[in-house]
This record gives C-alpha cells, sequence and structure tokens, in this order.
C-alpha cells in the first residue's frame, strides 16, 4: 500500500484485478484504456519492456496501474521533459497521459476517463515525485 498525506491506494488482488476495472471502466478498460497505457509507457520509456503490472484502488475512489518493478524508468517526453521516475511514478504518469487522450473523445466513456484524470491527478500530487510527474505530462 502507498500512503500518501490523504489518498492512499490498496493493491488488488487477482479476483479484484477483474471485478474493479470492470466496474469502473467496463469493456472499455481491455479494449481502450489497458492498450492505450501500455501504448503510452512503451513510448514515454526506453526501459519499459512489457511485463506484469499492478493495479490499485484510491480512496478517493480512483484507480492506477504500475509496472511491477523495482528499478527506475528513463522517461522522455515529447514535450521535452528527461528524467527518471520510479516505476509507481512511472505508472501514474502513463495512465495520466492515457486517460487524458481518451477524455477527449464523445460518451459516457470519454466522461469517466476525465473523471479519473483528476481523482488520479489529486493523489499524484501529494506524491514525493509529484514535480517530476507534472514536468513529464505538462
Amino acid at each position: 500500500m502507498i500512503q500518501l498525506a490523504n489518498i492512499h491506494s490498496e493493491l488488488l488482488n487477482d479476483a479484484q484485478r477483474f471485478e474493479i476495472p470492470a466496474r469502473l471502466f467496463g469493456l472499455n478498460f481491455p479494449m481502450k484504456l489497458e492498450p492505450t497505457i501500455y501504448s503510452v509507457a512503451d513510448m514515454l520509456s526506453p526501459d519499459y519492456k512489457g511485463g506484469v503490472w499492478e493495479m490499485a484502488m484510491l480512496s478517493n475512489g480512483g484507480f492506477v496501474m504500475f509496472p511491477r518493478a523495482d528499478h527506475q524508468f528513463a522517461v522522455s517526453s515529447m514535450n521535452g521533459y528527461e528524467g527518471s521516475m520510479s516505476a509507481t511514478a512511472f505508472g501514474i504518469c502513463t495512465n495520466l497521459f492515457a486517460l487524458s487522450q481518451l477524455s477527449f473523445g464523445d460518451g459516457e466513456f470519454a466522461q469517466t476517463c476525465a473523471k479519473h484524470f483528476h481523482l488520479l491527478r489529486d493523489f499524484m500530487l501529494e506524491s514525493a515525485e509529484a514535480s517530476a510527474i507534472l514536468r513529464a505530462i505538462d
């Protein structure tokens, strides 16, 4: 569990890894959101080679995924940011990019992505790596 000042996360167990994303995003999770997160991860870091991702619920109702890794990820963003971040911060960054991108569509899924972008951003702002994430996504 990651504990920040006001918002905390709780890792999902195996059963919850299917139930919670389905409840939050429906079929759009495996069809749109999850592939977009992986695509953004591949685009942002040469260190990303796929693998298992953790999933967590946030105490504010948000959701986040991050690679199960103990190493730093070099990040090179299209806005010129160059740096490195932990697997958790890298996951937050990729989720924010994906949610933002998908929020510009039409309909309920786009609105859900916009809502989850703001919930995750609130969590991120309490992170020790908030400055790096903000520089990467801005």
